[in-house]
């Protein structure tokens, strides 16, 4: 059995088996709805319900509130169908439909950017071009090893993509791509995918929130807006644990000289004492610095990647200063033993 799920403002329509998302079916049949953890913690894909009626499973408060969902948004990640229904995605003059590009890249280049961070830098050899929009993520597949998604770190009109992999003590692809990956291998590239990209129509001032990797979607999405001419206030806040997890830096550093309208802020969790205060590092958490820094953020757009705490407690910051939930674009990084633990919680 199956029902029917339209989306008007698309001409789309999708079949979703009994038990299927609607945002499962919608990927399977090609549909590129805006998403981004699959789990019901970003609300990347919140939509609204026009018709029909749907079971919710557990999903974060931080991703849809008790008042969205009374007035009829809903998660398609979470969202599975008991009747036809048509469903309408927000923000649709904000979306992207890129091309879901099947890709075979090789390994271009190899860097150390911390003690646990590789950059991986691909060519693509077929299959392109690949076209994303700066903050997207991608499906990468090293070998016979299961399939991971990591999001890009370059910019869109660069031809070879880059990729910040952190190590993950146990995980069964992280460690190969720290110790064992090599110049010239092949790696599959399938994207793209996410819907916390930027919005280079918005004349606000612009907050970036990034913690460990998460430093790569932020790293694309600054260096777009500043190429492309943005002229607002944009303020990046680098969250790390200490020193040695720091990178990059001189790099915002020159965007901040070169752009008066560019700030670059790094913030250490767990500073290790007499290095950090030579430096003159700020300290603490992420959302205490912007709870410090600003009064009101009204108007603001706000850009999230890393820790799913660190993205929980930071919208939370932002939505007290003053920021529409629907101005808060994140992307949570999880481990695939917290996804397994979320599924299955489910």
């Amino acid at each position: 059995m199956s029902f029917t799920v339209q989306f008007p403002d698309r001409d789309d329509r999708v079949a979703v088996e009994m038990g299927q998302t609607i945002l499962e079916a919608s990927l399977a049949s090609g549909v590129p709805y805006p998403h981004g953890c699959r789990s019901g913690n970003c609300g990347a894909c919140k939509s609204e319900l026009v018709d029909g009626d749907v079971e919710m499973s557990p999903y974060s408060e931080y991703a849809l509130s008790a008042a969205e969902r009374e007035q009829g948004l809903i998660l398609a990640c979470r969202a599975v169908p008991w009747s036809d229904a048509t469903v309408r995605w927000l923000d649709p003059n904000e979306s992207v439909a890129h091309p879901i590009r099947h890709m075979t890249c090789k390994v271009a280049g190899l860097a150390q950017a911390t003690h646990d961070i590789r950059v991986v830098r691909l060519s693509v050899e077929t299959g392109g071009p690949f076209d994303f929009s700066a903050g997207q993520y991608a499906q990468l597949t090293f070998g016979d090893l299961p399939p991971r998604d990591f999001s890009m770190a370059s910019r869109p009109d660069e031809e070879i993509l880059e990729f910040h992999i952190r190590m993950t003590p146990g995980g069964a692809v992280s460690p190969y791509v720290a110790d064992q990956l090599s110049e010239g291998e092949t790696v599959k590239v399938v994207g793209p995918y996410g819907a916390a990209h930027l919005r280079d129509g918005h004349r606000g001032p612009v907050v970036a929130l990034a913690g460990g990797s998460g430093l790569a979607p932020i790293k694309t999405i600054v260096e777009e807006a500043l190429g492309t001419g943005m002229s607002q206030p944009i303020a990046l806040y680098f969250g790390a644990r200490a020193e040695r997890d720091v990178y990059l830096e001189d790099h915002f550093r020159a965007l901040a000289a070169a752009h008066p309208n560019f700030s670059f802020t790094p913030v250490l969790s767990a500073p290790d004492g007499e290095q950090a205060g030579q430096k003159g590092r700020r300290t603490g958490y992420l959302a205490d610095a912007l709870a410090s820094d600003f009064a009101d953020l009204d108007g603001a757009k706000a850009y999230l990647a890393g820790p799913p705490v660190m993205v929980e407690t930071c919208t939370d910051a932002l939505r007290k200063l003053g920021v529409r939930r629907q101005d808060v674009h994140a992307d949570a990084f999880y481990t695939e033993a917290e996804k397994a633990k979320l599924e299955g919680d489910a």
